[in-house]
């Protein structure tokens, strides 16, 4: 791996969203709907969002100062007018519709009328709710922290959940959300979105939940830990193993015909740690962590 190193005060504040936007991804996208003390609404899209604490429940999401002028968005003056807002999930059915509003209206224009969406009532707030979205969350703002006083500078809005509103389409059999129906989009850099389908999406083990604490990479065998076959996905899965299987174990594994085969078949004793370790990884990869741990220790 070859780095490239920037010193932060060397970029722009362009330069500087072009870089942490591509690197900083997928981020969830916050559609905020706000009102101020006259009752005119604003609808904006915030990719600088992510919940933050369970109890209390807070989402948290940052409208940024305008680069070009230093000037604040509506949202921002909304919320420190009426500190209130709800923030509707956006999925794939309704991107496009959602990008609209990022235009920089006049104040006064509701986002709802120019990009199509329907105006619900909501039901402790008084921002409106966007009936389009699956998911939305009626919140009161506890704190806007001001993060600069230059262009670009953020605004963290502290807002903490009252009510959650859930389209019942999108639950599983046991009431919560199912990731492969809500359908969710998420913001990269420059013009590019990623949407979040079956296809790309896999599961991960907590290593709280795989049977007591696992070894971990330190307490691997050095040729199992310097391995230029075995991937750092495969040392994470060999990582949450409690402890090694034992010889007796390895030995009967060696044993087994799928085995047999493939020793039979090495020749040079150069090439049976390579063939070993790929095995190995083959095995990892149908989730097979425990045989692929006895074919490391052959």
């Amino acid at each position: 791996m070859k780095l490239k190193t920037i010193d932060a005060s060397s970029l722009t504040p362009a330069e500087m969203q072009g870089y942490l936007h591509a690197a900083i991804a997928p981020r969830p996208i916050c559609f905020a709907s706000t009102i101020d003390k006259n009752g005119e609404v604003n609808l904006s899209p915030f990719s600088f969002f992510n919940v933050f604490s369970i109890n209390p429940p807070i989402c948290v999401f940052s409208p940024t100062s305008r680069a070009r002028d230093n000037t604040t968005k509506h949202t921002l003056e909304n919320v420190l007018e009426i500190p209130e807002c709800v923030i509707n999930i956006v999925n794939y059915d309704m991107v496009q519709q959602a990008y609209l509003t990022s235009t920089d209206y006049p104040r006064g224009v509701n986002e709802f009328s120019k990009a199509g969406f329907t105006e619900l009532a909501s039901e402790t707030v008084r921002p409106p709710r966007v009936a389009e979205s699956t998911v939305q969350l009626e919140c009161v703002v506890n704190d806007v922290i001001s993060l600069g006083e230059n262009g670009g500078a953020g605004n963290l809005v502290i807002a903490e959940v009252k009510r959650i509103h859930i389209d019942e389409d999108i639950l599983d059999a046991n009431g919560k959300i199912d990731p492969l129906k809500i359908d969710l989009v998420a913001r990269l850099g420059g013009d590019w979105y990623c949407r979040v389908t079956g296809d790309n999406l896999f599961k991960i083990a907590k290593p709280i939940d795989c049977a007591g604490i696992g070894m971990g990479v330190d307490a691997f065998p050095e040729e199992v830990k310097n391995s230029n076959v075995l991937t750092g996905n495969n040392l994470g899965l060999l990582g949450l193993v409690k402890t090694l299987p034992s010889d007796e174990e390895v030995e009967a594994f060696s044993k087994t015909d799928e085995m047999k085969e493939l020793l039979d078949a090495i020749t040079e004793s150069h090439a049976r740690t390579q063939r070993l370790h790929l095995k190995a990884r083959h095995l990892l990869d149908n989730g097979r962590v425990a045989d692929a741990w006895k074919v490391l220790l052959m």
